[in-house]
């Protein structure tokens, strides 16, 4: 059941916002001003939910009422259906829009891929999901800056470091974090086995400035050489920046850029976004104390997605989802994923929060086994 009582006492505070804003001393106001407005862009697809839901149930009402007259029976029978389905699935919307709010939803992102088990494959298999970041970003429009890389011998990525900018890029790609398994044969195995190797990914919501105050006693900055794998443009001026902040024990090394002021802004980003991330997971350690989620709690030891390139297959475990897809996937088509983890998350928050579902969470095909 909906909480009728408190979705009208949202509909009265949106009208009242319309008419707080249009004051005098609130329009001379910038920051009250903007404060009101993104408070009431916040309840306007709430209110607009809402306002559907009651008339999908008054119509309900007047269809159930001509069920009783025979020359209209039909066509309000015919219609009912539809708008029962309408009004569960406005309820399940609006139980959504009630829950709190993500603050890091909306923010920009620090992704960061390392090779794990396999040697060169396993940098290869790096290199292939950070071309696969990629891909997807171009396709939503965002943006990507390359903060760090270092490169393997063969062409590989030991570690990429990339600051992803664009619309609610949080909240798309939060649920990647994780240990990534590929099964292939690799370029260099000459008998044709497969091998299986690993890659992790972190993603930290981009931190500001008032998110993570950094104290300079904290901080230890050293400056040397960058280094790469060899060849020609290797930057070999002393631009490096290494930061360690003494509290975490946390290092950071950023020398993708020939000026050492701009390593250490970069540095000092991905310090941010590191610290803001090691906070939110206190966070949920604590809240897992009382109840624990499947999905994003950001133990990145867990083994999350296996790419089988021999059988065309790409499973998430954390909801046994199966695609017969893996030549898409890994060229950066992965809405299906991205959508059906989002779906089971935006379940287990209703469940949290004692809501029932309308129907069950949307998960498509089987996990394998290994």
């Amino acid at each position: 059941m909906l909480p009728i009582e408190r979705l009208e006492q949202l509909v009265r505070r949106y009208g009242e916002l319309a008419e707080v804003l249009c004051r005098p001393d609130v329009l001379s106001d910038r920051a009250k001003s903007t404060k009101l407005n993104k408070e009431r862009s916040d309840l306007e697809p709430l209110v607009g939910a809402f306002g559907r839901y009651q008339v999908v149930e008054k119509t309900i009402h007047e269809n159930e009422e001509l069920l009783a007259d025979p020359e209209l029976r039909d066509l309000a029978q015919a219609e009912l259906p539809s708008l029962v389905a309408e009004k569960a699935e406005l309820a399940q919307s609006i139980q959504l829009l009630l829950l709190p709010p993500d603050p890091n939803e909306k923010k920009n992102v620090i992704l960061e891929i390392r090779s794990g088990e396999g040697g060169e494959e396993a940098a290869l298999f790096a290199a292939d999901l950070f071309r696969m970041y990629s891909r997807y970003a171009e396709v939503k429009g965002w943006k990507i800056e390359i903060l760090n890389v270092s490169e393997s011998a063969t062409g590989g990525i030991k570690e990429c470091i990339a600051l992803v900018a664009g619309r609610e890029v949080y909240s798309q790609l939060r649920f990647e974090g994780g240990v990534h398994r590929v099964q292939r044969v690799p370029a260099t195995e000459t008998q044709g086995r497969i091998h299986t190797s690993t890659a992790t990914v972190a993603v930290l919501p981009e931190a500001d400035e008032v998110d993570v105050q950094l104290e300079e006693k904290d901080l230890e900055i050293s400056i040397a050489a960058s280094g790469g794998p060899g060849g020609q443009g290797v930057n070999t001026t002393n631009s490096a920046v290494q930061i360690l902040h003494k509290p975490s024990g946390i290092i950071v090394k950023c020398q993708d850029e020939r000026s050492q002021l701009k390593n250490k802004a970069k540095a000092l980003k991905v310090l941010r976004s590191r610290l803001l991330d090691l906070e939110r997971e206190r966070q949920e350690q604590q809240e897992a104390q009382t109840r624990r989620s499947m999905v994003s709690t950001g133990e990145r030891s867990q083994k999350i997605r296996t790419y089988n390139f021999p059988q065309n297959r790409v499973t998430d475990h954390r909801i046994r989802l199966t695609l017969a897809k893996l030549d898409r996937v890994i060229n950066g088509d992965l809405d299906e994923i991205i959508t059906a983890l989002r779906t089971n998350h935006q379940a287990e928050r209703l469940q949290a929060a004692g809501i029932a579902l309308a129907g069950p969470a949307p998960v498509a095909g089987d996990d394998e086994e290994g």
